[in-house]
C-alpha cells in the first residue's frame, strides 16, 4: 500500500519552525538523545572527512542523534561519491568520442547528478539548506522577559 500526501515532519522540526500549521504537536514522539553517533569505520575516507566536518554542527543544532546514524551515513557517503564524480569531470571533461565517432556524455555526469540529489534530500532532512533553515527557529537560551504572558507561555511549553 502506497502512502499518500506529504511525509510527516518530526515534531522537533515543527517546534523549531514555530509550528506554522498550528496543529497539535505529538507529545508522545520518541525523543532520542541529541548526541552525534560515532563515525563508522567502513565509510570512504572522503565521507569520514565530511562526517567530522558536519557532525558537531548538526549535534549543536539538535538535529543529529544516535538514531540518525544511518541517514547521516547516507549523506556522507553520497557526498564522497558526488565529490569523486565531480573531480573526475574536472580532470577529464564531460564528453568523449566513441570509437565509432559519436560524441557521448561520460557516466560521471549522471553519477554526480544522482548523488547531488541524494545529498540535497538528506540536507533538507537535517535543515542544511538555506530554504530549510528559514523554517527553523532555534531557542538558544531561555532569557527572562518583562512580559508576564511571555513568561507564562514559555513555562507552559
Amino acid at each position: 500500500m502506497a502512502m499518500r500526501g506529504r511525509k510527516p515532519k518530526p515534531t522537533a522540526l515543527k517546534v523549531l519552525e514555530g509550528n506554522p500549521g498550528k496543529r497539535p504537536l505529538n507529545d508522545k514522539e520518541p525523543q532520542p538523545e541529541k548526541k552525534a553517533p560515532r563515525c563508522p569505520s567502513w565509510l570512504e575516507p572522503e565521507a569520514k572527512k565530511e562526517w567530522k566536518r558536519m557532525a558537531k554542527t548538526l549535534e549543536a543544532m539538535g538535529v543529529l542523534t544516535q538514531v540518525d546514524r544511518t541517514a547521516f551515513e547516507g549523506y556522507c557517503q553520497a557526498y564522497a561519491r558526488w565529490k569523486e564524480a565531480e573531480e573526475f569531470l574536472s580532470k577529464h571533461g564531460t564528453i568523449f568520442k566513441t570509437p565509432s565517432g559519436y560524441i557521448q556524455q561520460v557516466p560521471q555526469v549522471s553519477i554526480a547528478q544522482t548523488y547531488l540529489k541524494v545529498m540535497k534530500d538528506f540536507c533538507s532532512e537535517f535543515g542544511l539548506t538555506p530554504a530549510a533553515r528559514t523554517r527553523i527557529q532555534v531557542n538558544t537560551i531561555d532569557t527572562p522577559t518583562d512580559d508576564p504572558m511571555e513568561e507564562l507561555l514559555r513555562v507552559s511549553k
